[in-house]
């Protein structure tokens, strides 16, 4: 039998392996009530859309900064924010690291974003942006939370990971740009150790936008999908993943069938673009638009938090694979 030997003390590689924390204790911390919650305020009437600029929008970005810190993220920027001008228009992008443990590839990072902003108010009449982006956000905050549970129980992950709330998608992803300034000019730097992370330190970039509906399936008997456009990259990982689910769901890799349409939306629409364009593999994770995206009626109560869970710990899952 293979022993593995640590100074006096011995192993069997079973043994090994029941000590390595299962996901399952980070999955079980995800419920459905608390996800309508968190797309509840996050498209409610306090941060009234949350349109860049605005004191909702800064309301919004408050929450969102002191969920970081409740997952124990270590702020990177000027206390976790990187401000931006477009126009006359300030934004900022929030940006917390969970620490890779293996020293091997501590030197490299995983961008895991969303965008927070929306449309806002529009001639008096709120825009709440469920769907649009509230669903990412809580995706990502969720997913922060799990492997902050992980890390306490002791999972090593290779990689960093950054989690970035990006602003100013609507304003032609102003934020994602900014964002990818700060790093191509070395203006970014690990809060641990002072070194700035430089565009060949970005291992990956995963884009959530529009996660929670269940409105646009690729095939109608199956409500529970998830779209995966990433030219290729990662979707060995992603399979791998999806046959380890309890139920496995719809997966699909292009853009409901279409080419020209997978082209546009993973390439030329979303923040991710700005990383592909600079050579970095990146992913947009998705549920489709919606005959709802960008209207008043995209509500926290149309979306479907059943299937969103189901997505989410997917999406973990992949990733874990990927750290």
């Amino acid at each position: 039998m293979l022993l593995l030997t640590a100074g006096t003390e011995s192993l069997t590689a079973q043994q090994v392996v029941r000590m390595v924390p299962s996901g399952r204790n980070a999955e079980r911390i995800v419920t459905e009530e608390g996800l309508f919650a968190d797309v509840d305020f996050l498209s409610g009437t306090l941060v009234n859309g949350r349109k860049t600029g605005t004191r909702g929008a800064n309301e919004a970005a408050f929450w969102i900064a002191r969920r970081f810190a409740k997952n124990g993220l270590i702020p990177v920027g000027v206390s976790g924010s990187l401000s931006f001008r477009t126009g006359m228009t300030v934004g900022h992008n929030l940006i917390g690291l969970l620490p890779g443990q293996r020293k091997t590839a501590r030197e490299y990072y995983t961008i895991v974003a969303a965008h927070y902003d929306n449309l806002g108010l529009i001639n008096g009449t709120l825009y709440p942006g469920a769907d649009s982006n509230a669903s990412g956000v809580v995706a990502m905050l969720t997913l922060a939370d799990m492997f902050k549970r992980m890390k306490d129980l002791g999972r090593s992950y290779g990689r960093n990971i950054l989690f970035v709330a990006l602003d100013a998608k609507e304003l032609d992803s102003a934020g994602a740009a900014q964002l990818w300034d700060a790093i191509r000019s070395g203006r970014l730097h690990d809060p641990l150790d002072g070194r700035p992370i430089t565009p060949d330190k970005i291992h990956s970039m995963v884009n959530l936008d529009i996660l929670g509906s269940s409105l646009s399936p690729l095939r109608p008997d199956r409500k529970d999908y998830l779209l995966m456009l990433s030219a290729g990259h990662f979707t060995g990982d992603m399979l791998d993943a999806n046959e380890g689910m309890d139920e496995s769901l719809d997966v699909g890799f292009t853009y409901y069938g279409s080419e020209n349409f997978t082209r546009l939306f993973h390439s030329r629409i979303g923040d991710q673009r700005i990383f592909l364009e600079n050579g970095i593999p990146s992913a947009l994770l998705t549920s489709g638009i919606t005959m709802k995206t960008n209207k008043t009626e995209d509500t926290a109560d149309s979306l479907d938090y059943e299937v969103f869970k189901k997505r989410i710990i997917l999406i973990f899952r992949w990733l874990e694979k990927m750290l």
